[in-house]
């Protein structure tokens, strides 16, 4: 689904008009955080409302017992907000270095440790929102509560029938609560009705899990949980998943903080990544691992608790195991094992396909039995690469496959697997199809299915309240189109070796340096598949277009630093691509290149004396005349010409030189080339150069500094090997490296270089 407009929206403000003018022209409309979901709920045809940077706000109350964020703030951020109290936010879904406060409220997204004692629904203290007539709503401000029990009257007392309805109904209640128990985010928080009694709580609560389908999440108040500071970790391997599901039962007795199950085709998966211990390839597809963790407030507390967990199990046949460990290595790498399987899966599926995570719960009780029977409907549809995964406390289970969408055959498959999957969880075993991850496009046709016709149609009764005309992310959570989760599919094309494993998670875009100015990586990518599609299907004049965009957006402004590839599940490095880009673009000017390269001095020279003259005419012109006359001829040559800033730094004069003077302790300094050349900015206080004050702290400390010969002419090759020139790159980092193998007398005396390298 493709949006015809997208919105950024800077402020409180921007969302009250951009929801009004929408309103009153009955254009439907759709909200958007990171957008790290894979289940539908923030794509549109429509209008997507997208936010700036500007929605990064937060304040820490109470020493940290409640923290207040607005709904750009990243998951992870909030936690470092929360480190000097001891505490953290209640969810901790595994995205939680990309996803937003936003994403996390409006699904209800719990995780490894949260359980449901510590999702959004549990923790929320109060909420400003906004509701389809732009009306803004903050329930912890009583002032603001009572103009709004005037103001939406009719919309609180509809809340109080619901109630009333609900609680008159015993079996309905019954079956509420029943539902509950497990994790649960299919369809709306229909507990609200049976928890809460105060229209604006359950109005609160409806919010929660609710999908960008009820309003818009301003900011919410969290109160937040302890953050043990004593952790350790155990990986168990079981014969069979009946008796790891077994073992699981006894554990939920004891003091654990997460137990994670792995089935045999998962731990296959990942048997033969570095470091992973020995026994892992000499495991079959019968075994299973519970992976379990137990965090204290002191050593001693931790000690006896781990002793607890074993001692309860101890009847248990487990062949292999690594015991419980507080060894932060060996803890991340056992926290590695389950989190590289999602990752595992994606980076071997065949190109043009596409990476599926659903997510479903079980009965605790019957775990072991819905395993063998979801294990099952994989053979029998064969995903024979599917794999089984997830917090195994509640029953939740993440199972993750492959699917290609380029046939109808391939589609129909799918959606005959999702009925069956539906079936199974909801029907027989009266499970959750939709544990933690929302109901998004993938699983609206099955919320009938599993909550029956009454509490569907609570459902339904919810969302006319709420959204009368129908605008807010329509086609999410509640759907009339039994086949909305296998139409509007999005093509993956095969588009190049670099980027063909990218499952358009969007881990990679938090880091991205140019996210804010241009595009992400993942952004970079979709619009390569697109234009590689258009290049395949013959579309010349939309390739072209599209390619022209693509030139400035995708090429030009990439840092191409390769943080991306950190956060990447499965490793991409889009500055690769864009590189190879840029190899064929820039091809014409190599010869240039090559001269700067073999004339290095020379060209650093050139640019001092360019910064000189700048700074020279900055001060004599001042910044008004220049900005006019330097960027006016800019515009007359439609940008061929440079573009002039206020904030380009001074020249550095500062040339660093071996210390005159022998002394025991010595260091090689390598001043990259952007600090031997560039100074301070022009309008700043301090007066010495990076340079000066590297040398001068060094020589503080008694250390002989020792400057590489030739430095005029080093260069680490960055500058070459970001316009996609390898030989170039090569050439020059070769001559770096010859230069401070010498330099540190074959490699005895450490180097310190100021910036980073290539």
């Amino acid at each position: 689904m493709i949006p015809e407009l997208i919105v950024q929206a800077d402020n409180l403000e921007d969302i009250v008009f951009i929801i009004q003018t929408c309103g009153n022209a009955n254009i439907p409309f759709t909200f958007r955080a990171a957008g790290t979901s894979l289940s539908g709920q923030a794509v549109s045809d429509s209008v997507l409302i997208t936010l700036t940077d500007n929605w990064r706000d937060h304040e820490t109350l109470e020493d940290g017992k409640r923290i207040k964020l607005q709904p750009g703030v990243i998951g992870a951020d909030a936690n470092k907000y929360l480190i000097p109290f001891q505490r953290k936010i209640g969810p901790d879904p595994a995205s939680i270095n990309s996803c937003k406060i936003g994403g996390i409220a409006a699904n209800n997204a719990s995780g490894m440790c949260c359980g449901t004692a510590q999702n959004t629904y549990k923790t929320v203290d109060a909420m400003t929102l906004v509701l389809h007539d732009g009306t803004v709503l903050n329930t912890g401000d009583d002032e603001s509560v009572r103009q709004f029990r005037n103001s939406h009257k009719d919309l609180l007392d509809g809340i109080a029938t619901l109630c009333d309805e609900v609680k008159a109904d015993s079996a309905l209640s019954e079956r509420i609560q029943h539902k509950y128990r497990l994790k649960n985010t299919t369809g709306y928080a229909l507990n609200a009705l049976v928890d809460f009694s105060d229209p604006i709580d359950v109005l609160t609560h409806l919010m929660v899990g609710s999908e960008g389908t009820l309003g818009f999440i301003a900011e919410i108040t969290y109160n937040t949980v302890i953050e043990h500071p004593n952790k350790a970790s155990a990986l168990l391997v079981f014969n069979d998943i009946e008796s790891a599901s077994n073992a699981v039962s006894i554990l939920a007795s004891t003091p654990v903080s997460a137990v994670e199950m792995m089935d045999g085709r998962a731990l296959q998966s990942v048997a033969d990544k570095p470091g992973m211990p020995d026994f892992m390839p000499t495991l079959t597809l019968e075994h299973s691992a519970l992976l379990v963790e137990s965090r204290a407030a002191s050593e001693d507390e931790l000690y006896q608790q781990c002793r607890t967990i074993m001692a309860a199990i101890s009847a248990f046949d487990i062949p292999h195991q690594v015991m419980f460990t507080s060894d932060a290595d060996t803890v991340n790498t056992l926290w590695g094992i389950r989190k590289g399987m999602f990752p595992a899966v994606g980076a071997v599926r065949e190109a043009g396909t596409t990476v599926i995570i659903e997510d479903v719960a079980f009965p605790v009780e019957r775990l072991a039995a819905g395993v063998r029977e979801l294990q099952a409907l994989f053979d029998e549809y064969a995903y024979n690469e599917a794999i089984i995964f997830g917090h195994a406390l509640e029953g939740n289970l993440h199972f993750v496959f492959t699917q290609g969408f380029d046939s109808e055959v391939e589609v129909e498959r799918y959606g005959a697997f999702m009925d069956a999957v539906a079936q199974l969880v909801a029907v027989k075993y009266q499970g959750s199809l939709k544990a933690e991850h929302g109901t998004g496009r993938n699983m609206a046709p099955y919320v009938e299915l599993e909550w029956g016709a009454h509490a569907y149609r609570l459902m339904c009764q919810i969302k006319a309240l709420f959204d009368p005309k129908g605008l807010l992310n329509p086609g999410v959570i509640i759907n009339d189109n039994p086949n909305a989760h296998i139409t509007h599919l999005k093509p993956m094309p095969k588009a190049d070796a670099l980027i063909d494993r990218c499952i358009e998670c969007g881990f990679c875009e938090a880091v991205c340096p140019s996210r804010t100015l241009s595009l992400s990586p993942r952004q970079r990518i979709v619009l390569y598949r697109e234009m590689q599609r258009l290049k395949h299907d013959d579309q010349s004049e939309k390739y072209k277009a599209l390619e022209k965009t693509f030139n400035y957006l995708g090429v030009d402004t990439c840092a191409a630093t390769g943080l991306c590839a950190d956060r990447c599940p499965v490793g991409i490095n889009t500055g690769d691509l864009i590189k190879q880009v840029r190899t064929e673009k820039y091809k014409r000017f190599t010869p240039i290149a090559s001269w700067t390269a073999n004339h290095f001095g020379a060209t650093t020279a050139i640019a001092r004396f360019g910064l000189k003259a700048n700074a020279s005419m900055q001060k004599i012109l001042g910044e008004k005349a220049l900005d006019k006359t330097v960027n006016g001829l800019r515009k007359l040559s439609n940008g061929s010409t440079p573009e002039w800033h206020p904030d380009y730094p001074t020249a550095n004069t500062h040339t660093p030189k071996t210390s005159e003077s022998w002394k025991a302790k010595r260091v090689v300094y390598y001043p990259s080339c952007a600090s031997r050349n560039m100074g301070n900015d022009i309008k700043s206080d301090e007066d010495r150069t990076l340079t000066e004050v590297t040398m001068s702290l060094l020589e503080r400390a008694g250390y002989q500094v020792i400057i590489p010969k030739r430095l005029d002419e080093q260069c680490c090759g960055m500058p070459y090997d970001s316009k996609g020139m390898k030989d170039i790159f090569k050439e020059k980092s070769y001559r770096l490296e010859a230069a401070l193998w010498q330099a540190s007398e074959l490699g005895k005396l450490p180097v310190l270089i100021d910036t980073s390298l290539a």
